[in-house]
């Protein structure tokens, strides 16, 4: 998938695909790339959070920016969606380093260690989301669990994301153990540290992909599948 979207988005770059051109049809880009119909599905679904790309039903793919400026994950842009994650999660994970309670962290030891064994992207994106409602829980304050679960859409896009371009989750895995070992210490410091941290490494993965530098077209045969 990362070969094809690499090739499309370089394509757009290029001006091969001018800005309200309609890319070829999926049938036609599966025969010339050589790829699965759900391999180039994905790809598509990736330049459109990009914001290269806009999808209308029955009509097909059309060309809407010539360079990627701010992803979009749902109904949030990603430096909206980062903005407020810092001012929420971060003091959230003090408030939780100094409320949570034994169930806390007996639920978020098990999640965990159920993200850690987990190989699949989908289902691991699902507990992810998770796992940063189950810290607001911790905060016992309803209204900062109330704030996450109305980003809970975008932070499941942005986390898939991440997971698909950016290679995150064993990263990410090594990030939530630091918040979820300053929470089990009670260090209202160390769980502002590890958040801010762990805040920062999506930031820096996002700007890499965002910055990702244009890629040679493919061989002849295109792109492995």
């Amino acid at each position: 998938m990362e070969a094809v979207l690499a090739h499309l988005r370089d394509a757009i770059e290029r001006g091969d695909y001018a800005i309200g051109d309609k890319l070829p049809s999926e049938a036609e880009l599966c025969r010339t790339l050589e790829v699965s119909r759900p391999v180039l599905r994905e790809a598509l679904r990736a330049l459109q959070t990009m914001g290269l790309t806009v999808s209308r039903t029955g009509k097909g793919t059309f060309v809407v920016a010539s360079t990627v400026e701010d992803p979009t994950f749902g109904d949030y842009s990603a430096s909206d969606l980062l903005e407020v994650r810092r001012h929420v999660e971060i003091p959230v994970a003090g408030y939780a380093a100094r409320r949570r309670t034994p169930e806390n962290l007996d639920h978020l030891a098990h999640l965990l260690d159920r993200m850690e064994r987990e190989t699949d992207t989908t289902a691991w994106v699902a507990m992810d989301t998770l796992f940063h409602l189950a810290v607001a829980e911790a905060a016992q304050n309803p209204v900062f669990r109330r704030v996450i679960e109305e980003i809970r859409d975008a932070l499941a896009r942005q986390s898939a994301f991440l997971n698909e371009l950016g290679g995150r989750r064993e990263q990410s895995n090594r990030e939530h153990r630091a918040i979820v070992e300053a929470l089990i210490d009670g260090s209202e410091n160390d769980a502002v540290e590890a958040m801010a941290h762990h805040l920062d490494r999506v930031e820096t993965t996002l700007t890499d992909i965002v910055r990702s530098p244009r890629t040679d077209t493919p061989t002849e045969g295109g792109p492995e599948a």
